[in-house]
C-alpha cells in the first residue's frame, strides 16, 4: 500500500471527478506518495498546522490495473526512495481514508487500524 496526505479540497474534488489529482501532478508530472514508514516525517515537513487533511491509502495492484505508473525515485533531501504516481488516481484504487491531524508542532499520529 501507498499513502498520500491530502487536503480536503483535493479529496472533495476527487470524489466529484472520480480521480485524485493534486497540484503536484500538474506542476511536477507526478503525485507524491509515501510508504507507511514515511508518513509521519512527510506530515512534519509539509503539513504543519494545516486543517482538514485526510490520509489516503492506495492499493498498488489497483493502481497498476488502472494503468497508473508507479516509480520509486530517490529523493536526495530525504535520503530515501519515494513512490511517484504518473497519472491521476482513480477512486477504485483508494482502499481507505482517515481524517489526519498534524499539530502546529508537526506531530501526527497514524490511524490505529493502519
Amino acid at each position: 500500500m501507498l499513502y498520500r496526505i491530502a487536503t480536503a479540497t483535493d479529496w472533495q474534488q476527487a470524489q466529484q471527478t472520480g480521480l485524485f489529482a493534486s497540484a503536484d501532478l500538474a506542476a511536477e508530472g507526478f503525485i507524491h506518495s509515501s510508504e507507511q514508514h514515511q508518513i509521519l516525517e512527510t506530515a512534519k515537513r509539509y503539513y504543519v498546522g494545516q486543517s482538514g487533511l485526510v490520509l489516503l491509502e492506495w492499493d498498488e495492484d489497483a493502481l497498476a490495473a488502472a494503468g497508473v505508473r508507479v516509480k520509486r525515485e530517490w529523493v536526495e533531501s530525504r535520503q530515501q526512495h519515494f513512490a511517484h504516481l504518473f497519472a491521476a488516481v482513480p477512486l477504485a484504487a483508494v482502499r481507505r481514508v482517515w481524517p489526519f491531524v498534524v499539530g502546529p508542532d508537526g506531530t501526527a499520529t497514524l490511524p490505529v487500524d493502519l
